[in-house]
């Protein structure tokens, strides 16, 4: 109805199909591929942009390293860049030069992925990350996760790395009961339950306020008349979020692989805390 404006839902983005799981909902969100195998393949819409930006990554890295030269250029540099980036900046930075090479590929596949997944949030025809929804941020965790005991297991064996991670030394035995519980929901409940809600809820957050600026940009400029001169404020604040929101993009993806390697360092070195 003119003048009047209806704040744009989301539903069919994060909730394709309905309740039902059907191929369309109420509000246009489709799945494809629903009618093979009993649904267990549908995509959404997010689905196929985080396919699309997993395909783009995997291209990018292949052809720059197919041929690698010894004095990098063009493609190969941008490759050799960002990967460096990850290595020296935040992989050996935290872990050291042997283990920050060791967990390097774990610490920058976390890196790159979040990133692309990122990305489409400030894509035009995309505009929205696939990080949004907390499939993907958990899976990460999950990885994230994996390392963080894996490296600990390794270098401690399960029965020290549990004592060293959960036991504080010199507290007496009564506190014991209290602390114990405590470090362990820490340790091996709470991170990987915040890494997962950061990023999701960061780029949800993004979205969101995108959507809310440029549909009042919308309803002001084709709905209000004489009120078209508050769509170019709107605009400008659209515009000035999305600037805000890449650097969001990658703050997040260094955040959560920051993160993950600080994990790591800890399982690394657990009967020094």
């Amino acid at each position: 109805m003119k003048g009047e404006f209806h704040a744009p839902e989301l539903g069919h983005e994060f909730f394709p199909g309905g309740d039902d799981f059907a191929p369309s909902d109420s509000h246009g969100g489709h799945l494809w591929l629903y009618d093979f195998a009993n649904g267990f393949f549908a995509l959404d819409r997010l689905m196929i942009i985080r396919l699309l930006m997993i395909v783009i990554l995997a291209v990018f890295f292949i052809v720059a390293m197919r041929k690698p030269k010894l004095i990098p250029r063009g493609i190969q540099n941008v490759g050799e860049y960002l990967l460096d980036f990850v290595r020296i900046h935040i992989s050996e930075d935290i872990l050291g030069k042997k283990e920050g090479r060791r967990f390097l590929p774990v610490i920058a596949t976390i890196f790159f992925v979040v990133l692309v997944g990122n990305i489409p949030s400030v894509v035009p025809f995309l505009n929205v990350s696939p990080n949004a929804r907390i499939g993907m941020p958990i899976v990460l965790a999950v990885v994230a996760y994996v390392a963080m005991i894996y490296a600990g297991i390794k270098r401690y064996g399960f029965g020290k790395f549990m004592k060293s991670s959960l036991v504080i030394p010199n507290l007496p035995p009564a506190l014991h009961i209290l602390v114990v519980p405590i470090e362990f929901f820490s340790t091996f409940i709470l991170r990987p339950v915040t890494l997962t809600i950061r990023l999701m809820a960061n780029m949800l957050a993004g979205h969101i306020i995108l959507v809310l600026l440029f549909s009042a940009t919308n309803f002001f400029f084709w709905q209000m008349n004489g009120w078209t001169v508050l769509s170019a404020g709107t605009l400008v604040f659209g515009l000035a979020f999305m600037l805000f929101e890449m650097l969001i993009i990658f703050l997040q993806a260094y955040i959560f692989s920051l993160l993950a390697a600080v994990y790591i360092e800890l399982s690394l070195h657990a009967d020094e805390h």
